[in-house]
């Protein structure tokens, strides 16, 4: 019987400690040299070096004040992400669009972009369409008292090409230059 538990147990044993402690660590430290901004969370900081949030992560923004980001299912909490799980024929998912589409219309500027009003599947999308952020160029700029070119060529150096895919805008990140540029009073 020793013959065979002694082996098994080594085994066990030596597989735990590769693929529980030196693989686990070995691929930290390759992250924490190849991609160290990504591999600690991809933080923003303010200018005292305070986190605002994660670049990767979206936020609610109250406030006429503020570009808001996507609805979230979960109300923005990382820990019940996830998306609504309503069928694209569920009345209640055409009701809470209908309803946020009512509140967001604006008449003069047409249609509320779809992101406005859906939320992603994780729920916790940080980045809009730059139609969405466009959107919500007149409303900003009339909060902040300021241009809506000067608003629009901010959201221009904002937005993100990625390799495959859409133009994006960082949501955080805009506001946090939108922040530098027209500081709001607390």
């Amino acid at each position: 019987m020793t013959t065979y538990v002694r082996p098994a147990l080594s085994l066990i044993l030596l597989m735990t400690l590769i693929t529980g402690v030196v693989y686990p660590l070995v691929v930290t430290g390759v992250a924490q040299v190849a991609f160290p901004e990504q591999a600690n969370g991809s933080l923003l900081r303010d200018d005292q070096g305070n986190v605002r949030g994660s670049l990767l992560i979206a936020q609610a923004f109250e406030g006429d004040a503020w570009f808001h980001s996507r609805p979230s299912a979960a109300d923005y909490a990382t820990v019940a992400s996830g998306a609504s799980n309503l069928a694209p024929s569920n009345p209640a998912l055409a009701e809470r669009i209908n309803q946020r589409a009512a509140q967001l219309y604006v008449a003069a500027q047409g249609a509320v972009p779809l992101d406005l009003l859906t939320t992603s599947g994780s729920g916790l999308d940080p980045h809009l369409s730059p139609a969405a952020i466009a959107y919500q160029l007149p409303r900003v700029a009339a909060a902040r008292q300021l241009s809506v070119e000067a608003l629009q060529a901010l959201a221009e150096q904002s937005t993100l090409q990625p390799l495959i895919g859409p133009p994006v805008v960082n949501v955080l990140a805009l506001n946090a230059s939108l922040e530098r540029l027209a500081p709001t009073s607390k």
